[in-house]
């Protein structure tokens, strides 16, 4: 009996063990470059709708979805990158995360898939790295034949910028 327990107690610290050195990411595509964002972070993924602009905000504020009787402000990430803009296709996605507490939609190219990821498999971003979004790139997921840039949702927008696309949000209801 106290063997079963002690297995039992192995195995279930083992999962732990395993918990904590893996990471469940969401990658999708931004102009042919693959990104990841932490799964806890992305609330859901939805297909391009109506989107409501808003005036006088920043171009890469895309504008506003009801999403359930919510209304949240949509932020097009290529814009927001600095990246050319793109007509949607059959794959945009907006991926509804959680920045700094509030919910927002993120348009995307594609959502390619879910990849459990070991930390080993993370290599800090390079110090030459200091142009395009240098201050939200948390790493390099290196996997088999490519590389999968690790973002940090939350410093993606600043905290004024979360704050006017909320007020933007607020305005419209």
């Amino acid at each position: 009996m106290s063997t079963v327990t002690h297995a039992e107690t192995a195995t279930q610290e083992n999962r732990r063990t395993e918990a904590m050195e893996t990471m469940q990411l969401v990658s999708f595509r931004l102009a042919q470059e693959e990104y990841g964002i932490e799964i806890t972070k992305v609330q859901e993924i939805i297909l391009m709708g109506e989107i409501t602009r808003v005036p006088q905000t920043p171009a890469y504020i895309k504008g506003l979805i009801n999403l359930r009787s919510t209304v949240i402000p949509i932020v097009d990430l290529r814009l927001r990158f600095g990246l050319a803009r793109e007509e949607t296709t059959d794959e945009t996605r907006i991926m509804v995360v959680n920045v700094c507490g509030k919910t927002i939609g993120i348009i995307v190219d594609a959502v390619s898939e879910v990849l459990r990821i070991a930390q080993d498999q993370i290599a800090p971003p390079p110090p030459t790295v200091a142009g395009l979004g240098h201050e939200y790139l948390t790493g390099l997921v290196k996997l088999e034949n490519r590389l999968l840039i690790l973002l940090d949702i939350d410093r993606i927008m600043s905290q004024e910028e979360t704050a006017q696309a909320e007020a933007a949000a607020a305005a419209a209801v």
